[in-house]
């Protein structure tokens, strides 16, 4: 039996690191935050020196607050965002062009008559939330130095010396052949990368060094994308299970097994996690704006945070016909339309904050139900459950609309943090390769179910009026 292991999880505003015990389960955690800045022109961007002072930070706070050495760090990132920098130094040559990041949109509209060839070879829609199209960006309008890839390979650098990637990240890059798992000559020359430096893909639960940035000699053993790091935590090992994070933005993901499912409905098919050097795959959504609606609504003062979403959205009994699509970073799976912008329509003078708020938690899981269907299309079969996890989950009202709107049960993972602890189970198996993977992760417990409380016939009303708006804003784009 291994012993405890620090598991950090490194995101989009903030790091959450935890010093996880097979037998105790968590004995320590620390938190520190990121501040991404936003400007006008799709301009979302991280200070690479906060994102590395977050992991070193948060955690140095797991491992006071445990009082115990660990036997092993894994380490999950945020998958899409990018900076260049150089190799020899590791000094950072631009700031860390965060995945909502749009600036890429015109690499992307040039190279739109090669679409359909990228995506058949890596699963993936020609977009600039993925990362190839931001790293062509800044070699054409930033630097041509150093090298440019995700920020977990510049993490892994700063922390390790090694320069690496897990296969579940690369296979956000928009540059890993989907079937070979391996970097694609034809990818990289079709976004003007050919001749890069790229890291090493390894697996997710390889060892890639050592670090003592916290401490004694530590392994680094276990690396994954933060959306692959929370599906393993939630257990989804087998095809057609699924999750659901709601966090920044939204996330859904289905596994699929051992072979990519290359599906027409709008969803990206992808590495789950490659491990002990089997490959699983997986089909993912992504909804860019939740928790960040959430923050736009605060800003606007119509309320002071998300924990006003209860009270303030349960004082009305609906929406009062208002309705939100919540496009404010534009339409991701399974639209694809990246250049659209948000819209609230219905308003009257009777409208209050509870029904703004409403309409953005139906706003959320109509678009989180549009993508559970189209992984249902894609795999087959309905999804019989989901699980879910992410701070917006601690709604109330927010869950028992996706229920009413999915029709399906709706499980929230009795565990917070579970990237955090998807990343831990990695490094437990990268320290120990005799482990299997149910026995390397923490048992499966829901904390709240929810289950549809109204009718078919309601719920697929309420969804046609929320398809009829986002129909709109295609039709007038």
């Amino acid at each position: 039996m291994t012993g405890p292991v620090l598991a950090v999880d490194q995101g989009t505003s903030g790091t959450k690191a935890l010093v996880i015990c097979p037998e105790r389960g968590v004995i320590g955690s620390g938190s520190a935050p990121v501040r991404p800045r936003y400007g006008a022109g799709g301009v979302v961007e991280a200070d690479p020196a906060e994102l590395l002072g977050s992991v070193l930070d948060a955690g140095r706070q797991a491992l006071h607050e445990a009082a115990e050495p660990v036997f092993a760090v894994g380490l999950a990132n945020q998958g899409e965002t990018v900076l260049a920098w150089d190799p020899a130094t590791g000094r950072p040559l631009t700031e860390a062009l965060v995945w909502q990041d749009r600036r890429a949109h015109v690499v992307c509209d040039e190279l739109a008559p090669r679409g359909a060839e990228l995506r058949h070879l890596t699963g993936l829609p020609l977009d600039p939330y993925f990362a190839a199209p931001k790293m062509a960006w800044i070699r054409r309008e930033l630097t041509r130095e150093g090298v440019v890839t995700t920020s977990d390979s510049w993490l892994v650098h700063q922390l390790t010396g090694a320069f690496v990637t897990d296969a579940s990240t690369a296979g956000r890059t928009q540059l890993l052949d989907l079937d070979r798992v391996d970097w694609s000559p034809t990818a990289l020359e079709i976004f003007g990368l050919t001749g890069e430096r790229l890291p090493t893909v390894v697996d997710a639960d390889g060892q890639v060094g050592t670090t003592t940035a916290f401490g004694a000699d530590i392994p680094l053993t276990g690396l994954l994308v933060d959306q692959q790091a929370a599906l393993l935590a939630q257990h989804a090992l087998e095809p057609g299970t699924a999750k659901c994070t709601y966090g920044t933005g939204v996330f859904l993901l289905a596994q699929t097994g051992q072979a990519p499912r290359r599906g027409t409905s709008g969803l990206v098919s992808c590495v789950a996690w490659r491990l002990a050097g089997r490959t699983s795959y997986c089909l993912d959504g992504q909804i860019y704006t939740a928790a960040s609606a959430v923050r736009w609504l605060t800003g606007l003062g119509v309320i002071a945070g998300a924990a006003d979403l209860d009270p303030v959205g349960l004082s009305v009994p609906d929406a009062g016909g208002v309705t939100f699509v919540p496009a404010l970073a534009g339409l991701a799976a399974p639209w694809w339309r990246g250049d659209l912008r948000g819209s609230v329509t219905g308003l009257g003078l009777d409208t209050t904050a509870g029904h703004l708020v409403r309409a953005l938690c139906e706003g959320i899981a109509a678009q989180v139900a549009e993508l559970a269907d189209a992984a249902a299309t894609d795999l087959g079969s309905p999804l019989s459950v989901l699980r879910v996890d992410g701070g917006l989950t601690r709604s109330a009202l927010l869950m028992q609309t996706q229920a009413d709107l999915l029709q399906r049960p709706v499980e929230v993972s009795g565990r917070p943090d579970v990237t955090a602890l998807g990343a831990g189970a990695v490094a437990r198996l990268g320290l120990d390769p005799g482990l299997s993977v149910a026995d390397a992760l923490p048992v499966w417990e829901p904390s709240a179910l929810y289950e549809p409380r109204i009718g078919a016939d309601e719920a697929a009303a309420r969804r046609a009026r929320f398809r009829a708006a986002v129909n709109t804003l295609l039709e007038h784009s």
